[in-house]
């Protein structure tokens, strides 16, 4: 391939995003960032753009598609509402929907052969659901039931499904990475302060991800071949809780009997052993070891 590979990123100006534009960007490649504004730092070209219309889409893209196709090396998209309730639940639902079936056409016609999507740990539902509910075993793995209740949730699960539709359809790999609570550096300290204030993250069951991590699985995911289409769990290897995760599980799990590992020291109760078999990815930043 002559000259660097392309690499168009939805949502780059997002809280994720510029971390993913960047890894990009220092790894050598062409990135162009679709979304509604331009990041707060000018990393790569932005091009303003609703991923609800699917002629600007397809004309955003097509841009960098025409004459060569292969030089785009794949598409991350990020660009989404990032939780339930911030709008109206068919806002949520029609917004997080469209905009991934547009770009997976767009792709598709124009003859991108590699998606990263962004699903999340919400779609197995315990995160937004009226009443706590407990997961039917742990660590949580990719087979575990997915069951929301609210759009967000049920929108990434539809968003998995219309992946593996485009994979039958062209042979498309689309990698849907089932994300953590994504941190900042900047998270790290008020995240620490208030320990103390263990149940405010049994919704998430203490999960989380660096966003560097997070780029790096990107990168990964764009680089390797051969997948197919495939939901992978993105989360740390330790939880976000300072306690240890048995007696999290313990105190605060009672129901589940279901536990598939030994759950040693502060252990994740979402796996990722997944995403790191396929991907051959390995998340580099720990809670404690950040200031």
């Amino acid at each position: 391939m002559m000259g660097k590979a392309r690499v168009i990123v939805t949502g780059g100006s997002g809280k994720a995003g510029q971390w993913i534009l960047k890894h990009f960007v220092e790894n050598e490649y062409e990135v162009i960032n679709l979304d509604v504004k331009a990041p707060a730092e000018p990393i790569c070209r932005t091009i303003i753009t609703d991923l609800n219309d699917l002629g600007q889409v397809h004309n955003a893209l097509s841009a960098f598609s025409s004459g060569n196709r292969q030089e785009v090396a794949g598409i991350v998209h990020f660009a989404a509402i990032p939780q339930a309730y911030t709008h109206t639940n068919d806002v949520c639902f029609r917004n997080n929907v469209m905009s991934t079936y547009n770009i997976l056409e767009a792709a598709a016609n124009l003859g991108i052969k590699k998606v990263v999507l962004a699903s999340s740990e919400s779609s197995y539902g315990i995160c937004f659901a009226s009443e706590f509910m407990e997961p039917q075993y742990v660590p949580i793995d990719e087979a575990h039931p997915q069951l929301p209740e609210d759009s967000y949730g049920l929108s990434k699960v539809v968003n998995e499904v219309t992946a593996q539709a485009f994979h039958r359809r062209t042979g498309m790999q689309v990698i849907s990475f089932r994300l953590g609570n994504i941190l900042v550096p900047e998270n790290y300290a008020e995240l620490k302060a208030n320990f103390d204030n263990t149940e405010a993250r049994l919704r998430i069951l203490w999960s989380y991800i660096d966003a560097r991590d997070v780029a790096s699985a990107c990168l990964k995911a764009i680089e390797v071949d051969g997948l197919g289409a495939e939901a992978l769990i993105i989360a740390a290897d330790d939880s976000s809780s300072n306690r240890l995760t048995r007696d999290l599980v313990a105190q605060y799990l009672p129901g589940v009997k279901d536990i598939r590992s030994s759950l040693e020291g502060r252990t994740s109760l979402i796996s990722n052993a997944k995403a790191k078999k396929l991907l051959d990815w390995e998340p580099k930043f720990h809670l404690m070891e950040q200031s």
